[in-house]
């Protein structure tokens, strides 16, 4: 397995997470509020969960696992190391969190389906959220859907107004987020089948019917998939399904799209080159970083965009 030593997250990440996380962050008024709320309210109260009623992975804990855990986060130059747990759950799922302690919980469900090359994967593709610093977004993204109302009310509609299309812009990202991780699975394990098969497993994977199973059955499938946008209308259904009009909104991308961005970028230039260890590194101590001045001044006016918008809240409540 390949080890990519101070390698930035900006080296592998997908344009489309980098615009759909920029279209969600020119929201006016919604990020730095939803920081301290998740950073107070939420990660505490999940960790406590978590040590508590799961199993916390270690030396003695699930060893095997923890040994490819490791080098998943020494091959994605990850540090300090997270925290993995494993939950007792059937459904074939995972996620990563936590901003200040990020963590990872992978549930049986997915231990049970897939073998170990393809739970190096789904390892790889957390810590890719981690090393991308998702984590604080998908948090953001799951208190907004439960926020959204509330908002309305103290904000005497103007949050109800907001909180839709933030919740549309924050489910955006997050499948887009999705196309940057499993470049992380990829990068880490320098073969594009596990990833592939690990994500027809999760679709609709059967231990007990495995053996009838076919990859090259399911990459058909997935190229069928993106000829049906030759129809137009498909484009459409496509959208709403997306959008929730099934009920609620998708998280991640369908399978077979991901498969088909991940194979393009398998035969890419820039996935060469930094398999050659020619990629972007994370700057050195003491360097000149412009990307994060570039962050500090957004952020500098999004406080602006914060305080203009709680002057109008306080215009309004005088008036009543």
């Amino acid at each position: 397995m390949p080890t990519y030593t101070g390698i930035s997250s900006e080296a592998f990440r997908h344009p489309l997470d980098r615009q759909a996380e920029q279209a969600l962050r020119n929201l006016p008024g919604f990020d730095l509020i939803a920081r301290k709320f998740v950073e107070f309210v939420y990660e505490r109260p999940q960790l406590v969960y978590l040590m508590g009623n799961t199993i916390q992975v270690g030396p003695r804990q699930y060893s095997t696992i923890y040994q490819m855990f490791r080098e998943c986060v020494r091959d994605l130059d990850i540090y300090p190391e997270p925290t993995l747990f494993v939950s007792q759950d059937p459904q074939a799922n995972s996620y990563a969190l936590g901003q200040e302690n990020p963590y990872i919980v992978i549930n049986t469900g997915i231990l049970d389906l897939l073998d170990e090359a393809e739970i190096r994967v789904v390892l790889a593709h957390e810590l890719g959220h981690i090393k991308c610093g998702h984590t604080i977004l998908i948090q953001m993204a799951m208190w907004a859907m439960s926020a959204a109302s509330a908002l309305g009310e103290l904000t005497f509609g103007i949050g109800n107004f907001l909180s839709q299309g933030l919740i549309y812009a924050f489910f955006e990202w997050r499948r887009k987020a999705e196309l940057s991780s499993d470049r992380a699975a990829l990068l880490v394990m320098d073969d594009l089948n596990p990833v592939m098969s690990s994500m027809m497993k999760v679709a609709g994977g059967s231990i007990k019917y495995a053996h009838e199973c076919s990859l090259q059955e399911f990459i058909r499938q997935s190229e069928s998939y993106q000829a049906l946008d030759e129809d137009g209308l498909n484009q459409v259904y496509k959208f709403l399904m997306y959008s929730g009009v099934q009920g609620t909104m998708l998280s991640h991308p369908f399978a077979v799209e991901r498969l088909h961005y991940l194979r393009q970028w398998a035969v890419s230039e820039e996935y060469q080159q930094i398999r050659r260890g020619n990629y972007q590194r994370s700057p050195a101590s003491g360097s000149v970083n412009v990307a994060a001045q570039t962050s500090e001044n957004e952020a500098e006016a999004l406080r602006r965009k914060i305080e203009e918008l709680q002057q109008e809240i306080d215009r309004m409540k005088r008036s009543q």
